[in-house]
């Protein structure tokens, strides 16, 4: 089994006024540490899916852009140990 290198997947919605995906997507390539980003959506509901090693950080930034909902954290390590996430 391999260690990853990044071990939470963590996937959230945004709704807010004004989101623009390519600066989200843009702020949080350029601010956190992870792989496997995605933020789609349109000016008032972003989809985030990012793996991180820092949850909590990718949480707050969303959290500074309106109402975050949805949020979901799994340990993609537990579960490759065939543990639950």
């Amino acid at each position: 089994m391999e260690d990853l290198e990044f071990r939470y997947d963590t996937q959230l919605l945004i709704e807010g006024e004004d989101l623009d995906e390519d600066d989200i997507f843009d702020w949080i390539k350029d601010n956190l540490k992870g792989d496997c980003l995605l933020a789609v959506g349109d000016e008032n509901l972003i989809k985030i899916h990012f793996h991180t090693n820092e949850p909590w950080d990718l949480l707050k930034y969303a959290a500074s852009l309106g109402e975050i909902f949805d949020i979901v954290v799994e340990d993609m390590d537990r579960q490759s140990r065939g543990l639950k996430g």
